[in-house]
């Protein structure tokens, strides 16, 4: 009979635990933009409404029964200058005449009919032809003048000088009658169709008619050609009936360009200036009155303007990439999800004050010569937005966080580059005054400053558009109070923040600081040892945060709460033991380090329940990484090969990580597992500490548990010079007492040499690899291999920072 066996579901790995993590951050992250980005379209949406309420709706003989001042500088039409104005424009526009070729051509083959016709005709028909020639020109053509026609060289002189002469003056122009260019003083222009060239004409009297024409033709005749009566008679008879003129005016064309010159007339207004009274109370309103109350009304936007809020959007979505991109430059760390709902939060909650601000300035306003609508959007007060900022984000975010909401804004209130300026200068200046405050003392004392930039930055933007000095103290009374009212808004919206959305503020820092809190209180009595070990852990991660650029007081505090998990089994921790049994003893390897590895959960879930903060519960998750315990995993390793079983799977002896993200996080991991495993050390000198100092580092970063962290090989550098100085400090000599039996050394060195299996994560050599132990120190509790020679605890442990990741 077969019995399946029920499958045994495997322990998660640690790699893809952290997978997971990274999965789900990812997924919150993509939330958070999708989030912003919805943000940014309402609100460029937003900023594209205009709402603005008009004047009252007076006409012609009302009486007012209020004062009406106008709230901005706007224009008026004057529609009877713009008319004349316009007239002026299309009388001046010179008329077009178009220059015709056909005027030539039937000309010369007018002529040509004529001489053929005479040419081909007999003596009999000669009679016919003349009258048939005097029908078609309209003109007495007398026997001899026909006979003249006939000859050979009459002809030779009409088709090769006259003819040329007529089509020259042809086509420099020729009107019908000269009237018709009298009229033009402005010139005219001559458009040749056939060339597609257009000539402007100053002097309209210089073109000729037919008139000068014929009178042209008869003294080129008679003065150049020197020609008989006779024979000008003969050439006039033949060509003054044929002559037309080659300019006509162009109607159409002409009426066209001077309705494209009165279109390009600008109007002609006049201007209302802001302030002006337009109505008084009291009184009839004119015609005039009612144009420019009409007016008014025209200039009070209402409704959605799509192209702008497209334009918003469009600016808005480029500054806000600002934050990925500096992101990839390494200047600031990358967004969480909840960091984009802060974000969302702030623009959403600053940019409605903005807009009901811009609702309600109207109304404020009228009636009142001093107070003006451009006053009131100063009194917004944005500087707290970049204050809440600052409190849980690099200056580097909060910059780009200032000028996206600066911009928003003063596009929602209708200013200009003025009212940007004032608030992106203010908001940035109030930044950098919250990051520099230590206490809710300097927080409070921080509205000082803000006022005074407040200020400078009014006193800068009235002097742009001085009205008076009345103008200019009640725009400063209405900049005050919105700098008490910044003060106010950060003062409630950051804990909200820290509540909700798990921030931790340095505030709250400092007072997690305090060795009063519940927590360190139950972790000093419930592990003693451990609580000693986070004190000391605390002050080398605070001064290594502080010699490569990391948060010292965030350092500070997750080191003192790393280990808090351990108090639901403190006695599984060697630290807690104080010289009594081995729990570890009894257990198997798998359910050692299993209990080993709980403490990192457990510590998570007793931040959250204390509400840490969510920065807090990332350093407890990621302090151990996914580091491996290597005592536990080869005395695995040992049993399954005296069984003759296969080894176990390094994953289930792995903390579940995942890997240190951030410098803070790489840095307690470096400080936690140096700190414990420093204990081990026999002889303590600074040369064997700055040995195993470098040793750890190196195994841990050939390891790749700093792969995902912002630690670059100088920080390395720099927290392996910082450790070696504090543990020197903490393990120096100290003057042997007479009698050689000192009580408070030998527990110093029993401290130094109890197993620590928490730390236990390099790679130990196998037994047989180890000499015999010195005394005092057992090889098997030593998680460091110190105990081995230089050449068997070094081989292939001492690696280059480069083996397994680049340098930053």
């Amino acid at each position: 009979m077969n019995v399946s066996k029920k499958p045994t579901r495997k322990k998660p790995s640690a790699q893809r635990t952290a997978r997971d993590e990274r999965a789900r951050a990812r997924d919150t992250r993509t939330l958070g933009v999708a989030l912003f980005l919805l943000v940014l379209l309402g609100l460029s949406a937003l900023a594209g409404v205009r709402m603005e309420s008009g004047p009252p709706a007076y006409t012609a003989g009302d009486i007012a029964d209020t004062d009406v001042i106008a709230r901005r500088d706007f224009l008026i039409e004057d529609m009877a200058a713009t008319l004349a104005k316009r007239r002026r424009a299309a009388e001046a526009q010179p008329p077009v005449f178009d220059l015709s070729r056909d005027a030539l051509r039937s000309i010369d083959a007018a002529v040509h009919d004529v001489f053929g016709t005479l040419d081909a005709a007999t003596p009999e028909a000669m009679e016919d032809v003349r009258w048939q020639i005097a029908e078609d020109l309209n003109a007495e053509i007398g026997k001899a003048t026909l006979a003249l026609w006939q000859r050979e060289d009459f002809q030779n002189l009409v088709l090769a000088r006259v003819l040329p002469w007529v089509g020259e003056a042809l086509a420099r122009g020729v009107v019908e009658d000269a009237s018709e260019l009298s009229r033009h003083e402005h010139g005219i222009i001559l458009r040749d169709m056939a060339a597609g060239e257009e000539t402007m004409v100053a002097d309209p009297e210089a073109t000729m008619d037919i008139t000068r024409l014929r009178a042209a033709l008869a003294a080129f005749l008679k003065d150049e050609l020197k020609k008989p009566l006779t024979v000008r008679k003969a050439v006039w008879t033949l060509l003054a009936p044929l002559l037309e003129p080659s300019l006509t005016l162009d109607r159409e064309e002409t009426r066209a360009r001077a309705d494209r010159a009165m279109a390009a007339v600008q109007p002609v207004y006049f201007h209302v200036r802001q302030g002006e009274i337009l109505v008084r109370h009291g009184e009839a309103v004119t015609l005039e009155q009612q144009i420019k109350l009409q007016a008014m009304a025209a200039e009070s936007p209402r409704g959605v303007t799509v192209l702008p809020a497209a334009g918003i959007f469009a600016l808005a979505a480029l500054m806000g990439l600002g934050l990925l991109l500096c992101r990839r430059a390494g200047l600031c760390p990358a967004l969480q999800g909840r960091d984009y709902v802060l974000l969302s939060v702030l623009a959403v909650v600053f940019c409605a004050g903005a807009k009901f601000l811009a609702l309600i300035g109207g109304p404020l306003t009228l009636g009142s010569p001093v107070l003006t609508k451009e006053i009131i959007p100063y009194s917004l007060p944005l500087a707290g937005a970049s204050g809440v900022a600052a409190m849980f984000f690099p200056l580097v975010t909060c910059f780009f966080v200032t000028l996206l909401l600066a911009f928003f804004c003063a596009q929602i209130l209708g200013g200009g580059l003025t009212l940007f300026s004032f608030f992106f200068a203010t908001g940035l200046l109030y930044a950098f005054v919250i990051k520099q405050a230590e206490s809710r003392k300097e927080l409070l004392a921080s509205v000082l400053p803000l006022l005074a930039g407040l200020s400078l930055a009014w006193v800068g933007a009235n002097f742009l558009d001085y009205q008076g000095l009345a103008h200019a103290l009640a725009g400063g009374a209405y900049v005050l109070a919105g700098g008490f009212v910044s003060l106010v808004l950060l003062l409630a919206l950051s804990p909200m923040a820290e509540y909700l959305l798990g921030y931790v503020s340095r505030f709250r820092l400092m007072e997690l600081m305090s060795l009063e809190q519940p927590l360190l209180q139950e972790l000093m009595v419930s592990a003693p040892g451990s609580y000693h070990h986070s004190l000391v852990l605390s002050n080398m991660v605070e001064a290594g945060a502080r010699a490569i650029g990391a948060n010292p007081l965030l350092a500070r505090v997750a080191a003192l709460y790393h280990d808090v998990g351990k108090v639901t089994k403190p006695q599984y921790f060697v630290e807690n033991q104080m010289g009594g049994e081995n729990r570890h003893d009894k257990l198997a390897p798998s359910m050692s380090a299993l209990i080993l590895t709980s403490h990192v959960k457990q510590g998570v879930e007793l931040a959250r329940t204390h509400k840490l903060g969510a920065e807090i519960e990332d350093l407890i998750r990621q302090h151990h990484g996914t580091m491996l315990i290597s005592f536990f995993y080869h005395k695995a390793c040992e049993q399954a090969e005296a069984r003759g079983e296969a080894p176990p799977r390094e994953d289930e002896f792995r903390y579940p990580g995942p890997k240190p993200q951030t410098k803070e996080a790489g840095l307690l991991l470096l400080a936690d597992a140096i700190e414990a495993s420093s204990r081990t050390l026999v002889e303590p000198t600074p040369s064997r500490i700055k040995g195993h100092i470098e040793k750890l580092i190196k195994k841990i970063f050939s390891d790749g548990q700093l792969d995902e962290s912002a630690l670059t090989l100088k920080d390395l550098h720099e927290l392996s010079e910082v450790f070696l100085r504090i543990l020197t400090g903490i393990f120096h000599q100290r003057i042997e007492y007479p009698g050689g039996d000192n009580p408070q050394l030998r527990e110093d060195a029993r401290a130094r040499t109890e197993y620590r299996p928490e730390s236990a994560f390099v790679d130990a050599p196998p037994p047989e690899a180890c000499p015999e132990p010195r005394s005092g120190h057992k090889p098997e509790q030593d998680p460091t291999g110190q105990s081995c020679p230089a050449d068997a605890r070094d081989a292939g442990t001492v690696l280059k920072f480069t083996k397994r990741r680049g340098a930053k």
